[in-house]
């Protein structure tokens, strides 16, 4: 019991009941009676009915009542009745309005977050005895687990969302303040209305891409928030893109920390660690391109575009100029020399993807071990994704990889992708090689 706290924000409303309440003096009006009716649980039973004379008012007589003893705590229904009907309850009206102007005023002064120094939304009372908001010890356990006012040790789960609410706070701010808490969570819900398409979170961390898992240890309170919003908002999205390392200028954006193309992620597992880390996996949805960009509590959001492919008989034509071209220029050519990429079909370039896997399969290759398989699957013979799947389990840089992104033909990614395969085979990219370049 020496651990428990006491409830510091009630224990000051209590006061300031005390004060306002108690104070008789001046105050006579016509006495009135109450009557009521108790709880009951048991359907068997009769009600209980109970009566009394009080004075002062019906909010300053009651609470005289209460604090006697003469009113019971689990009473069900609480009525009012004049005594001498010419002066009883209208003649009372006005200094009970006046009283519960005094109480909501002098009560609101004790209601505040001290995270927020908003109206307390969804009251949670911690262990030392002080209430915040539910989101604002949220926001706290990100970066400590301390409490804010006391920094005592919080002994909260960072899954908050099954603790339970303070009944008594919350029933007394949604009765004396319903505009004001409403508008408090109107608030709040427009806050989280970040996960769609055109405006995102940024996750700034490496490539993801369509169809492709990710997976991710989150520890930066920045990001943690960012997370817990994605989940709360029930869009479960966010986008992730790669640092810019070097520093080059991103289009309209100019040199931004993030490159301009990234990938939405869709979040498929969550685990919430005991420390407020978390473990998620989450898989590529659509890419985009970002268009503008700002700064949320710490994290990036910013105005996208989404990136699609062009159509198929796009794809047919582009197909058909490349080979014819190819086939003019190689006129007269060794035969022996290597077959221009542009003078391949979209199948044979995927085909020869293909083939390059099942060899180095055969050879034992450290990047198609059975670990990898079993988190990015066995290759596609989608030629849509295939390129995609090689970008996240070959060794090669992530400036190689990040050429996909923007690249709108599923036959150019096919031939990006073969152009990794013709280098890895050769010397200088050999995977065997202790001087590999991509490693």
């Amino acid at each position: 019991m020496g651990d428990c706290g006491v409830d510091v924000t009630v224990s000051k409303v209590l006061d300031v009941f005390e004060t306002v309440l108690s104070d008789t003096a001046g105050h006579d009006v016509p006495p009135l009676r109450i009557r009521w009716t108790l709880e009951n649980d048991n359907e068997n039973e009769k009600e209980t009915d109970g009566t009394a004379i009080v004075q002062h008012g019906r909010y300053r007589g009651t609470y005289k009542l209460m604090k006697e003893g003469g009113l019971p705590y689990d009473v069900k229904d609480l009525v009012y009745e004049d005594i001498e009907p010419s002066e009883g309850l209208s003649g009372s009206f006005e200094q009970d309005e006046t009283v519960l102007k005094q109480l909501k005023e002098a009560a609101r002064n004790e209601l505040d977050c001290q995270v927020c120094y908003g109206l307390i939304l969804d009251p949670l009372t911690s262990p030392c005895g002080h209430t915040f908001c539910r989101k604002c010890v949220a926001r706290v356990l990100d970066h400590s687990n301390l409490c804010p006012i006391c920094r005592r040790k919080l002994s909260l789960p960072p899954a908050l969302h099954s603790e339970p609410v303070n009944k008594i706070l919350s029933g007394l701010i949604d009765s004396f303040y319903p505009d004001e808490i409403r508008a408090r969570r109107e608030a709040a819900k427009d806050e989280n209305v970040l996960g769609d398409d055109k405006t995102l979170p940024l996750f700034v961390c490496t490539l993801s891409f369509p169809s492709m898992p990710t997976f991710l240890h989150v520890f930066e309170p920045r990001y943690r928030l960012m997370v817990r919003r994605a989940l709360e908002s029930g869009g479960r999205k966010f986008g992730m893109v790669a640092y810019n390392y070097n520093g080059q200028p991103q289009g309209e954006m100019g040199r931004t920390q993030f490159m301009q193309y990234g990938t939405i992620l869709m979040i498929d597992r969550f685990e919430l660690l005991p420390d407020g880390r978390s473990l998620l996996s989450a898989v590529g949805v659509s890419r985009f391109k970002i268009l503008d960009w700002g700064i949320l509590d710490g994290y990036y959001v910013a105005k996208t575009e989404r990136i699609d492919d062009i159509s198929l008989a796009e794809e047919e034509s582009l197909e058909a100029r490349e080979m014819a071209a190819a086939a003019t220029s190689s006129e007269g050519n060794d035969e022996s020399s290597e077959v221009p990429l542009e003078a391949l079909s979209t199948q044979q370039l995927l085909q020869l993807c293909l083939d390059f896997v099942e060899k180095r399969r055969a050879e034992a290759a450290p990047w198609l071990h059975q670990r990898v398989l079993m988190a990015y699957g066995e290759p596609p013979t989608d030629p849509a994704r295939i390129s995609y799947w090689l970008a996240s389990v070959l060794p090669i840089s992530e400036e190689e990889r990040y050429a996909l992104l923007p690249t709108t033909s599923v036959r150019e990614r096919l031939k990006i992708t073969a152009r990794w395969v013709r280098k890895l085979e050769s010397t200088e990219w050999s995977t065997t090689s202790s001087t590999c370049s991509v490693l």
